[in-house]
């Protein structure tokens, strides 16, 4: 593990604390007043008058309202509107509450200004705009409801950063006061921050500078010092492995392995099972519901939908990958093209979701997930929304991924094939064939009745009787911190 560098940086200087005077200037100061203090010197009363006025202004001013803030100038305050944080006695926060950091902009809302510098290739603007859901969607006219065409956006699948830092301003227990805080939150956007830096001739230090400078503004907070970051906890809207860079020269930074790092819970859209201070959290999904109405509306139709299709994958192969697992799936569903339905994402077809994707989930009984270009992949969460039942291949796509938000018998949502056993030959229409139709109701019903925990919804209050994704992962990490007060049980 790297040390963190001493070197000082224009960042770094702005975010240092000025260093108090040298002893021997204090002498120097005294020395230069010693003759005047003698009680016959006509001076030495006029001293004393004025220090006792001093005194009794000091003591008037402490007696007023105190101060809560103290932002540097150079960092203006973040531009949300957030409703009024919990009061104490509020009885829905019985796991505590959370205190947000107002970080200086650079950490997160600098980032989403500079939208068009995210990405060497194209602007990322539109796809972080409306509080990180993205544009509306469209060409969902005769596939959803129409009742709910405007729960359905255009979401980026690393847009987690921004949509949990706008609901947690408006969180119910949510408090201004610090000392009352059971967990606090780094508002940091180090996904937005490290993208800009992984592509084209950036340096190992341009993709960690973001990580370095966050967690010496954190680390020099009083709070941290209560329980040396055991009670924090941040989200990064990457994979695990884009914050564990082990040399200079490999891919993405080394923000989870700097020291400080080492004891905030991080909520990832896919977390290394080895790490107790990751969580993983679903990858946001185009569909994010206004009311309950609209979780209740969505689940009857996915629940009444008629589905003519065995199964279907949505993907596109590896090239780079030998012996790619896709190209084999891709294969069998080509020679069982009447069970089998195939959306082609050769390219960027379906960034983001698209209209031929969700048609496709809503019309088949199950849907293939094999992993991504890591072990998880967004298509889990597309599918489980249009009420598919998800095929995995390796138990590390979901089942060691997502305990808090999926049911923990793997067996009642979903079905489990070795993908050893399909590269032998192994027919997967014939597996899926074996499995009853009541079965099958029940496993899609076990589905459908988790949709509300892998969906985000639209207002930043969430909904009003109904716990999302958000409401589950805050639950979570509360119930866990408040677990471990006095510091994580090694």
């Amino acid at each position: 593990m790297l040390p963190i560098s001493d070197s000082s940086s224009p960042e770094s200087q702005s975010l240092k604390i000025p260093k108090t005077p040298d002893l021997l200037k204090r002498k120097n100061s005294f020395s230069s007043i010693q003759p005047y203090l003698s009680l016959h010197h006509p001076r030495t009363w006029f001293i004393v008058v004025v220090l006792s006025l001093q005194i009794f202004l000091l003591l008037m001013a402490r007696s007023g309202p105190a101060s809560v803030s103290h932002r540097r100038s150079h960092f203006p305050a973040p531009t949300y509107v957030a409703a009024a944080p919990s009061t104490d006695g509020d009885s829905q926060c019985g796991s505590g509450k959370v205190y947000v950091y107002d970080l200086p902009p650079i950490f997160n809302t600098e980032l989403l200004q500079n939208c068009s510098e995210l990405n060497p290739w194209v602007s990322r603007c539109e796809a972080f705009s409306n509080g990180g859901f993205g544009p509306k969607a469209t060409g969902y006219a005769g596939i959803v409801p129409e009742n709910l065409t405007h729960a359905w956006y255009w979401t980026d699948q690393f847009a987690s950063e921004i949509i949990y830092h706008n609901r947690i301003m408006n969180y119910r227990c949510r408090t201004t006061k610090p000392e009352s805080a059971t967990a606090f939150y780094i508002p940091f956007y180090g996904g937005l921050a490290l993208g800009k830096y992984l592509w084209r001739n950036y340096s190992a230090k341009d993709r960690d500078r973001h990580c370095e400078m966050m967690l010496r503004w954190v680390q020099n907070q009083p709070f941290w010092n209560r329980s040396n970051g055991w009670d924090h906890f941040t989200t990064m809207g990457r994979i695990t492995w884009d914050f564990r860079r082990s040399n200079d020269d490999d891919w993405g930074s080394r923000c989870i392995y700097l020291p400080g790092m080492r004891n905030i819970t991080r909520l990832l859209i896919e977390r290394n099972q080895w790490d107790y201070f990751d969580v993983g959290v679903p990858y946001p999904t185009g569909f994010h519901p206004w009311t309950d109405s609209d979780v209740l509306t969505w689940q009857d139709f996915v629940r009444t939908r008629k589905r003519n299709t065995l199964y279907c994958f949505a993907g596109a192969t590896r090239g780079f990958i030998k012996n790619d697992f896709r190209g084999v799936l891709l294969s069998q569903c080509y020679n069982e093209s009447g069970s089998c339905r195939i959306v082609n994402c050769g390219g960027s077809k379906c960034a983001n979701g698209s209209s031929a994707i969700l048609e496709t989930f809503l019309d088949s009984n199950f849907c293939l997930q094999p992993r991504g270009d890591s072990f998880t992949r967004r298509s889990i969460f597309d599918c489980m929304v249009a009420g598919s039942i998800p095929v995995f291949f390796w138990k590390r796509t979901a089942y060691y991924q997502y305990e808090w938000f999926l049911p923990g018998e793997p067996e009642s949502y979903s079905v489990f094939i070795d993908r050893n056993a399909v590269e032998n030959g192994t027919s997967i229409r014939g597996e899926l064939e074996k499995i009853g139709k009541e079965e099958v109701r029940l496993m899609r019903e076990k589905v459908i009745e988790y949709i509300p925990k892998i969906v985000y919804a639209k207002p930043n209050e969430g909904l009003v009787g109904i716990r999302d994704a958000f409401d589950v992962a805050m639950d979570g990490v509360l119930s866990r911190i408040k677990e471990q007060e006095g510091g994580y049980k090694w």
